[in-house]
């Protein structure tokens, strides 16, 4: 399991640029002016993982797979974009369709790359993108609300569950923040996301600096950076034109690259793990001769279920799940290192899977 991130912001700010590079492509158009990206571009890229390489290399596996990520490249926002400004109406129906939001905001000056706004406020740009879809889930909500009156008054038990978490995010959209500060209870999470509000979704802020300010971020940053940590999102600081060269790149000449910028790894990198975070993933592995591979779960999730990545009828028929954390299999030189000095756990249907864990999964047919 992957998710699919949607990188969002305001025209010129970039968000082309980051996925050319994050994809390796030139699917989407950088170019300087507002809606060169028209239709939302989808690329995938593998997540970075070299406990992957490690396992491969002890197993001596044929082939390496690593998971994978989905971004999405969304068309550029403008204010009123809630009311269909711009081309807003299809901004918000590609948002709704992604997993979480990477907000790329401009935190460089450059007289030749023109502001949609006239000037340099990434706390602005944040607040206006956070301000269309406040509004764009209370239209959505008020209509909800209207056409689910006669099923409450009737005593439909989902209506009347519906009806209090709607009412809930209106009152705290009304309040000028976003859905995603409501608690909701466990008992209600899955009617809560049924209502797929566009500002219920987790927020990574992407401040996009200049090539010189990549390693230590700069005064506009650090801005974002403030307010970040007071709505409790996350953020990571990027040049999106130094991903753009490191990913015309071999391995050793973008470690080069980098070392000269005084950076320890390529923002894509940081920019996973924070999705990773941001989303409560983890990955296990299986690995074998054949091949080597790596797999995305929610944190949390059972043994059964985690086979279920794999394949359905790994869930179904689940038996138990042969178990050895990643350290054990490195120190132990393998599976079968590890079965001889009693590393291995047979482990059942309620087992919750670890991260970095080695599995093999005994089933049914």
């Amino acid at each position: 399991m992957g998710f699919r991130m949607g990188i969002v912001g305001l025209p010129n700010v970039g968000k082309s640029t980051l996925f050319n590079a994050l994809t390796r492509t030139a699917a989407a158009q950088a170019a300087n002016f507002p809606f060169c990206t028209i239709e939302p571009n989808v690329g995938e890229v593998a997540v970075p993982d070299s406990r992957l390489d490690t396992l491969a290399k002890i197993a001596k596996s044929q082939n390496i797979i690593p998971t994978r990520m989905t971004f999405v490249d969304i068309a550029g926002l403008v204010k009123g974009a809630s009311k269909g400004e711009g081309l807003g109406n299809q901004f918000l129906a590609n948002i709704r369709e992604t997993d979480a939001i990477a907000h790329v905001l401009r935190c460089f000056e450059d007289e030749d790359v023109t502001h949609v706004d006239g000037r340099v406020d990434p706390v602005a740009d944040a607040e206006t993108i956070e301000t269309e879809l406040i509004i764009a889930d209370m239209e959505s909500l008020e209509k909800r609300l209207q056409n689910i009156v006669r099923k409450v008054r009737g005593g439909d038990k989902e209506a009347v569950q519906q009806e209090r978490l709607m009412k809930a995010a209106l009152e705290m959209l009304e309040q000028g923040k976003p859905a995603r500060m409501v608690e909701v209870d466990d008992d209600d999470r899955k009617q809560w996301n049924m209502l797929q509000l566009l500002s219920s979704k987790p927020v990574l802020y992407v401040c996009n600096v200049d090539e010189d300010e990549a390693a230590t971020g700069n005064a506009l940053s650090e801005k974002v950076a403030a307010m970040a940590a007071e709505q409790g999102n996350a953020h990571v600081v990027i040049s999106a034109k130094i991903e753009e060269e490191i990913s015309q790149l071999d391995g050793e000449e973008a470690e080069m690259f980098l070392s000269e910028l005084g950076l320890e790894e390529a923002g894509l990198d940081r920019l996973i793990r924070a999705g990773y975070e941001l989303l409560h993933l983890e990955t296990y592995f299986t690995v074998g001769p054949k091949e080597a591979r790596a797999w995305t779960i929610r944190t949390g999730t059972l043994a059964p279920q985690a086979a279920g990545v794999i394949h359905g009828d790994f869930e179904k028929g689940f038996i138990r799940a042969e178990t050895i954390a990643y350290e054990d299999f490195v120190a132990q030189g393998g599976e079968q290192g590890a079965k001889e000095a009693g590393k291995m756990r047979a482990e059942g249907k309620t087992y919750t899977v670890k991260d970095g864990d080695v599995l093999h999964f005994l089933f049914n047919t």
